[in-house]
């Protein structure tokens, strides 16, 4: 019988750029071990988990510049019951996953079939470098069964459903049949099927001795088995003990979790005064081949709050692209945009509509600063072609204000972190002054108080621009949304229209 991991920290302490991200972490992870590890934006959770797996490494204090006193990295160990282990075969004991690495994909069009991207954890490569053997071949289509995949094994990865990409990448780090599974933010942007879906694969690894570390900011991000937690603060450990019910609530309510919206469908019977901004008439929407919506007539007024609800892969980031014109209607159906008269370059609708999503966000590993980033808003491209004007760095810097970022202004996207990179994106969308504001699933990633700050943000934005929200949690919607439309086996919805509080 195979003797599982453990992993031990003591006094560790990892530096970023002029800060320390991690202080004098210690921590013990037993074989068997299941933890939420807990914490704000930037606390740290995602470097610890990358220090967990080895990609990175404990930094000592006395390299950092005169004004820090010496103090020694810390140590990192492992073992495998009594016997040390390298890093180089703890590595391979240990599998990270999260939005950080569906990103990536998505960023470089890495388009493999899903059977060879589950391959992949075979040999822990990005691309499928040496042919599947025979043997092999058995390994991954026992994963893609234990995942539900296996109807999808041919499917090309970047046409899934942003829940079936994560299952597919839950399959690559199962294949490797780690000890420790490292799952940063995993439920985010999961509806409910697919969470419980994730939890029964959890379940079975768990039957099978496997362990986990689960970063949450929700309870519902908690996978079902969890025993223990870990918080972290400013790069701290402020508690480390077994979970309790009272910290389960305590999640729940700092996030405002709710029961599931009970969607009921209706005519709306006054309609907006405002002007017609989007209608789209009997349209049909196909995505590599595969129709996604089906005879949809809708108009977005000026004035109007939409939040879109649905299950993952029921359309509504493939909705969002079509709004915004990064999709086009099937051969019969029709879009018409106010001030786009047919023929009109589709770049100058976008330069007047913001548009937002964790796509976009996985694109910004460009080597720029983030008020460049916000800047480029105003040319609705990624990065900037010319230097930046007067003008548009002006324009920036309010936006950032306006956001609470003028502090990492001079920063490159990549040493933010993921919820400070989604209201970077934010800023940027509203630099271009649009008329409409598309933003898909805008607060994932954000703990709860940036999650309230965010709401309140959008709240203020309404007064100047008309969103249009998709969410699976409805206590992520600012106050004042003022209709609802829900996307359900490729039709579209109207429903009672729904404001936060």
């Amino acid at each position: 019988m195979r003797v599982r991991l453990g992993i031990a920290l003591h006094a560790v302490n990892v530096r970023r750029g002029n800060k320390w991200v991690l202080r004098d972490i210690g921590w013990r992870l037993r074989p068997g071990g299941r933890w939420a590890l807990l914490g704000d934006n930037g606390a740290g959770k995602t470097q610890l988990l990358k220090l967990l797996s080895g990609d990175v490494w404990p930094t000592p204090r006395g390299v950092a510049g005169p004004r820090d006193a010496p103090a020694p990295a810390g140590e990192r160990s492992y073992r495998a019951g009594r016997r040390q282990v390298d890093l180089t075969e703890a590595k391979h004991r240990v599998a990270y996953v999260g939005a950080e690495q569906q990103d990536k994909y998505a960023r470089y069009g890495w388009n493999l079939s899903v059977r060879d991207l589950v391959a992949t954890g075979l040999h822990r490569t990005d691309l499928l470098l040496l042919p599947i053997e025979p043997a092999q071949a058995k390994q991954v289509a026992a994963v893609l069964r234990v995942c539900g995949l296996q109807r999808y094994a041919a499917r090309e990865f970047l046409s899934l459903s942003y829940g079936q990409k994560r299952l597919a990448l839950l399959a690559r780090a199962l294949v490797q049949n780690p000890d420790w599974l490292l799952l940063d933010e995993f439920y985010n942007g999961l509806d409910s099927s697919f969470r419980r879906r994730i939890d029964a694969v959890l379940a079975r690894a768990r039957l099978h001795g496997q362990s986990w570390v689960a970063t949450a900011h929700r309870a519902a991000d908690v996978p079902r088995g969890t025993r223990c937690l870990l918080e972290l603060r400013e790069g701290r450990v402020i508690a480390a003990r077994r979970i309790r019910p009272a910290d389960l609530e305590r999640l729940r309510v700092q996030a405002g979790e709710r029961r599931p919206l009970r969607l009921q469908r209706r005519r709306l019977q006054v309609p907006s005064s405002g002007a017609v901004l989007v209608r789209l008439s009997r349209v049909n929407l196909c995505v590599a081949y595969r129709t996604v919506l089906r005879g949809v007539d809708w108009q977005l007024r000026e004035g109007e709050h939409w939040a879109v609800f649905g299950a993952n892969g029921s359309g509504k980031s493939s909705f969002l692209k079509l709004l915004y014109g990064d999709l086009a209607p099937a051969l019969g159906g029709r879009i018409e945009r106010k001030g786009l008269p047919k023929g009109t370059p589709i770049a100058q609708w976008k330069r007047r509509t913001g548009y937002v999503s964790p796509e976009l966000q996985s694109d910004y590993a460009v080597n720029v600063t983030v008020l460049d980033l916000v800047a480029s808003g105003r040319h609705a491209s990624i990065g900037l072609v010319d230097a930046a004007t007067a003008r548009d760095r002006g324009v920036a810097a309010r936006w950032l204000r306006f956001f609470g970022l003028s502090s990492v202004a001079k920063r490159l996207p990549r040493e933010l972190s993921y919820g400070q990179l989604r209201r970077a994106l934010l800023a940027r969308a509203m630099a271009a002054d649009p008329r409409v504001l598309l933003l898909d699933e805008p607060l994932t990633g954000l703990d709860p108080g940036q999650r309230r700050i965010m709401k309140r943000l959008l709240q203020r934005l309404m007064a100047r621009v008309t969103l249009v929200i998709a969410v699976h949690h409805t206590e992520d919607l600012p106050r004042g949304m003022t209709h609802g439309l829900h996307l359900h086996n490729r039709r579209a919805s109207p429903i009672d229209s729904y404001s936060a509080t």
